[in-house]
């Protein structure tokens, strides 16, 4: 189940909502979690991305069909037309940015195993890809060809020491919930449990939200 099955459940009025505020909708919600969580997302498997470009290029379309008219009304609706143009650029811009930010950072860990590499859209799986043998090859210029070749590898995980670094997911972060539930919390001091109403924000280890947040009974804020 999905956010949109959720706000389908809570929302009569949700189906009668048109597509593109309802894509608008989602790729807000995806934006704000993915720039709020501390570790990759799932990259949206239900054509968002190809729906939202095709709007973007025929806004664009659009607007040089309707540069030039020195009509008033036809210069407003110009305006406006631009306006939400750019609000959609810089969110598909600021949520594409926030994804290669982390995969830059943890490239090795994205790409050590196949679960982790489903997470990715196959653009930013080339991409990671592409960047590791860069860098490693850059390594290997700089001072790895130097070392024996048995120390030559980045991903070494010999003395129960692993040399991939991975995001923090004790990182806190807020979620709200979208039905009533049981939250489990695990703190400094002591562990705890308390019960949580449809609407509650609350503040949680990324590492004890996931879950709520996988099955669709919460949402990142």
């Amino acid at each position: 189940m999905d956010i949109d099955d959720i706000l389908r459940e809570v929302d009569p009025t949700f189906n009668s909502i048109p597509d593109e505020t309802r894509d608008l909708q989602s790729l807000t919600r995806a934006w704000v979690a993915e720039r709020s969580s501390p570790e990759l997302l799932e990259w949206p498997a239900d054509g968002l991305f190809e729906r939202m470009n095709d709007r973007i290029k025929q806004q664009i379309e659009k607007v040089e069909d309707m540069t030039g008219d020195m009509d008033p009304k036809t210069n407003f609706a110009l305006i406006v037309i631009q306006t939400e143009l750019e609000r959609y650029k810089y969110l598909v811009r600021s949520y594409l940015r926030a994804r290669i930010a982390k995969i830059d950072k943890h490239t090795l860990h994205y790409l050590s195993s196949s679960e982790l590499r489903a997470r990715l859209s196959p653009t930013e799986l080339a991409y990671a890809t592409r960047h590791q043998a860069l860098l490693h090859n850059h390594y290997l210029s700089s001072f790895l060809s130097s070392f024996p070749p048995a120390l030559q590898n980045l991903n070494d995980t010999t003395g129960n020491s692993s040399m991939i670094e991975t995001p923090d997911l004790d990182t806190a972060i807020f979620i709200r919930l979208l039905r009533d539930t049981l939250v489990e919390g695990r703190g400094t001091d002591a562990d705890g449990d308390m019960e949580c109403k449809n609407g509650d924000i609350i503040i949680l280890r990324w590492s004890d939200a996931k879950k709520l947040v996988d099955s669709g009974f919460a949402e990142i804020v």
